[in-house]
């Protein structure tokens, strides 16, 4: 079965964003005064093939854990579909 998994990848609380600092910046140099903050992150879509949801969730736990997102600096959460 082909499952498609949307990978929300985070900065954990407290690591510091220099590029959401940066956008921050920029959208109160545009005018946007309200602006307190911007955290960025990363979305991955991944598409693979596993045999049930149950598989597809620890296909999708294990690629974030090796790969996608490193667990010191960050958080990482998704969402499958069939």
């Amino acid at each position: 079965m082909r499952w498609l998994a949307d990978v929300h990848v985070r900065l954990r609380p407290g690591i510091a964003d220099p590029e959401g600092q940066t956008i921050a910046g920029g959208l109160r140099a545009l005018g946007f005064t309200t602006v307190a903050e911007v955290r960025s992150g990363k979305l991955l879509r991944v598409a693979f093939e596993a045999d049930d949801h149950d598989a597809a969730e620890q296909a999708v736990a294990g690629m974030c854990r090796r790969l996608l997102a490193n667990p010191v600096m960050e958080t990482a959460d998704w969402e499958l579909r069939a």
